[in-house]
């Protein structure tokens, strides 16, 4: 009894965090690859644990910097990466921390629970290259749009982040098991926008507003404001039909409906 009544705060707290620790040395090297982090990176990781992926980071890239918030876990790291010049534990909150001001790549085995946040953090980093997250897969699939349909976030950020999917990871994979399975996720600051900078606001908000399905479709939202004639011209420039609801037009379809109508304003 007293060994269960010990495990008791321990699993609270993992439920509290959702932590579901990662060993697969496997899945840990499929992280690595498809971050394609370097000697010459720095690589932030959110959630370090026990420290698995963090040793394999550290192997690859020039410099870790790992943050974890539970202090029994940190207290290992601590221990494990002692006099590593390598990698720098952060025992706090990765989300209340200011992003470094050098380029920087984020990898890492996230919380279901605080997916959001941490995508939100990154995106909203100036000096973020690239993240490379292992979220529920349902999450990875919605936003690179695996099911065939594009959330509002993915399409938002397209002109300067490109969203792709590094496959399905079994829940066997983890201690203890989450309910569902997992996936890699990788968000890439593309080098170049594909808007000048002085337009990706005017972009955001025009995606916003296709969004809001005044009108019952993307079609009858963008009348509203540019009028049918143009509304057609620009449907037909991008090869859609004019019925398509809004979730089912692609991010490269939002480039070409933007370029078209707000040309004709």
């Amino acid at each position: 009894m007293s060994s269960t009544r010990g495990r008791q705060p321990v699993a609270r707290r993992r439920i509290t965090l959702s932590q579901n620790f990662l060993y697969d040395t496997s899945v840990i090297r499929r992280i690595v690859r498809f971050s394609g982090v370097g000697p010459d990176d720095l690589v932030v990781e959110p959630g370090a644990g026990e420290g698995p992926l963090t040793a394999a980071l550290a192997r690859t890239c020039r410099e870790v910097v790992a943050y974890e918030i539970d202090p029994r876990p940190a207290a290992r790291l601590a221990r494990r990466f002692a006099g590593r010049p390598d990698v720098r534990l952060v025992r706090g909150d990765f989300l209340r921390a200011r992003p470094p001001r050098e380029p920087f790549a984020v990898v890492g085995n996230i919380p279901y629970s605080r997916t959001s946040a941490i995508v939100r953090w990154c995106l909203e980093a100036p000096a973020l290259t690239s993240a490379t997250l292992l979220t529920q897969r349902e999450y990875a699939r919605k936003h690179t749009g695996d099911y065939g349909r594009w959330p509002l976030l993915t399409v938002r950020t397209w002109p300067e982040h490109h969203w792709r999917s590094g496959g399905r990871v079994g829940r066997e994979s983890f201690v203890p098991a989450p309910r569902t399975d997992s996936a890699l996720l990788r968000i890439e600051r593309r080098p170049t926008p594909l808007l000048p900078r002085r337009r990706l606001a005017d972009y955001r908000e025009f995606v916003a507003f296709g969004f809001t399905g005044l009108g019952g479709s993307l079609a009858a939202t963008l009348t509203r404001r540019y009028g049918g004639r143009t509304v057609r011209t620009a449907f037909r420039a991008a090869e859609l039909d004019r019925d398509t609801p809004v979730g089912l037009v692609a991010p490269e379809h939002w480039l070409t409906l933007f370029h078209v109508l707000e040309r004709g304003r």
